[in-house]
C-alpha cells in the first residue's frame, strides 16, 4: 500500500493551513519543516530589505539550515514538499530540506501558498535541488494552491 507523507514549512500558518487540508485529503501523513534558527516577525519582514529574509532570499544558491528533526522517510512512497513562495521562489530552506531527504525512488509533490505568484520559478528552483543531489526521483509539476477547491483538484494527480 502506497503512504505518503506532507512536510512543510509554514512561517505564518498559511502553508500550514493548505498542507492539512492535502494530508487530510490524502489520507497522508503530515510533518512540519522548522528552520535551524527560526524567523522572527522582524526576519520575516518583505519590506525591509536589510530583513532577514530579503536578504536570503537574493543570495543565489544559498541554503538556510532546517532543524534537524525530520522524519524518517524510507517508508513513504511519495514525498509533498509545501511551502510559501517568496520573492518569486521557495524559502531556501526547501533546498537544505531536500539536501536532507534521500529521495531516491520516490515520487516527489510540491505545492505552495501565495498571494500572486504562479510556480513557475519554484519549479525550477526544487528540480536544481534535486538535479543537484542526483536523485532519481519522480518530479510532478507543482502548483499554488490557496482554499479546499484547489486541494481538491491538485490531488487528482496522484
Amino acid at each position: 500500500m502506497a503512504k505518503t507523507l506532507v512536510l512543510y514549512y509554514s512561517a505564518t500558518g498559511t502553508t500550514k493551513r493548505v498542507a492539512q487540508q492535502v494530508a487530510q485529503v490524502l489520507n497522508a501523513d503530515l510533518a512540519e519543516v522548522h528552520a535551524a534558527q527560526p524567523y522572527t516577525t522582524a526576519s520575516l519582514d518583505w519590506n525591509d530589505p536589510q530583513s532577514r529574509t530579503s536578504l536570503e532570499q537574493h543570495q543565489h544558491d544559498s541554503r538556510v539550515a532546517v532543524k534537524d528533526d525530520l522524519p524518517n522517510i524510507r517508508d513513504y512512497d511519495t514525498i509533498v514538499i509545501g511551502h510559501p513562495i517568496w520573492w518569486g521562489i521557495p524559502p531556501r530552506l526547501i533546498a537544505d530540506l531536500i539536501d536532507h531527504l534521500d529521495l531516491n525512488g520516490k515520487k516527489l509533490a510540491l505545492l505552495a501558498t501565495s498571494d500572486g505568484t504562479g510556480y513557475e520559478r519554484s519549479q525550477r528552483f526544487i528540480e536544481r535541488a534535486v538535479a543537484e543531489n542526483s536523485y532519481q526521483v519522480k518530479v510532478n509539476q507543482g502548483a499554488v494552491l490557496n482554499n479546499r477547491r484547489q486541494v481538491e483538484q491538485w490531488v487528482q494527480q496522484f
